[in-house]
């Protein structure tokens, strides 16, 4: 079976749905049946196979590609988000609660409103939950959120001058940890050179760390004793992507060099 998948908000996972006859593009905005009712989605990628007999339930169809009539709907919504969110904000300033409000989105029918924070703690948003039902009557969902969702969510630039990686492309995020900057020889920086907008540790980090492993695998040990045409000398520093290693010599000036690998004898 061939399946889509589909983003339905920004922060969500990404959810399998069988693709029919459709014809579909990432990018592209769909209707899909989900067990809370019809949303409306993105999608994120076209034609993956999977075995129905491996799935324990059977994906849902996506019903179709938005239309005129579903754009209108979601303008219409989206009209409304200024007055929610001024509300909501209302509403926790009164309660006196340490969150910080990011964004609205309506359910497809228009029966549900999401709200997404940022906390620095657990925060109880039950009586928030019921001024906000009390005063739009609807149902209410509030979505606590990290600080890569909410950039993801905004938009931005990275410190490379491109626009935000999680905002170009990336459908979810993995665990970025600082070996992966250690392995790239760049935990030196500081904090603030390795971490992106969001004030976690860059995404980017990722991308390259299973290269400069490989690398790391041809390269000696800081402090090895290894022997050149001019010499013997002790690894102090090494250049991954150049493939070469930094010693001090064993002589009476502490001469430092530049050595490539393959030119290190035995």
């Amino acid at each position: 079976m061939k399946v889509v998948g589909v983003q339905l908000y920004p922060w969500d996972q990404v959810y399998d749905f069988d693709l029919g006859k459709l014809e579909l593009a990432r990018g592209d905005h769909v209707v899909v049946k989900t067990n809370a009712g019809v949303e409306l989605g993105t999608v994120v990628y076209v034609g993956k196979e999977i075995d129905e007999e491996t799935v324990s339930e059977r994906p849902s169809s996506v019903l179709r590609k938005m239309t005129q009539v579903d754009e209108d709907k979601i303008k219409k919504y989206d009209s409304k988000r200024r007055e929610v969110l001024q509300a909501c904000h209302k509403f926790i300033d009164e309660h006196e609660l340490q969150m910080k409000l990011v964004d609205a989105y309506f359910s497809f029918d228009g029966s549900r409103i999401i709200f997404t924070f940022t906390a620095e703690s657990r925060v109880d948003f039950r009586n928030l939950v019921k001024d906000l039902t009390r005063k739009f009557q609807k149902s209410i969902r509030l979505q606590q959120i990290g600080s890569r969702d909410e950039v993801k969510n905004k938009g931005g630039f990275g410190m490379c001058g491109r626009e935000l990686c999680c905002v170009k492309f990336l459908d979810e995020f993995t665990s970025i940890t600082t070996d992966m900057a250690r392995v790239q020889q760049m935990t030196h920086r500081g904090s603030e050179r390795i971490s992106g907008v969001c004030g976690r540790l860059m995404c980017c980090l990722a991308y390259e760390e299973e290269q400069y492993k490989e690398w790391m695998k041809k390269m000696p040990e800081l402090g090895t004793l290894i022997k050149t045409e001019k010499g013997e000398g002790k690894v102090i520093d090494r250049n991954l992507p150049r493939q070469t290693v930094r010693i001090v010599l064993d002589d009476k000036d502490a001469t430092q060099m530049e050595v490539p690998l393959d030119e290190i004898n035995g």
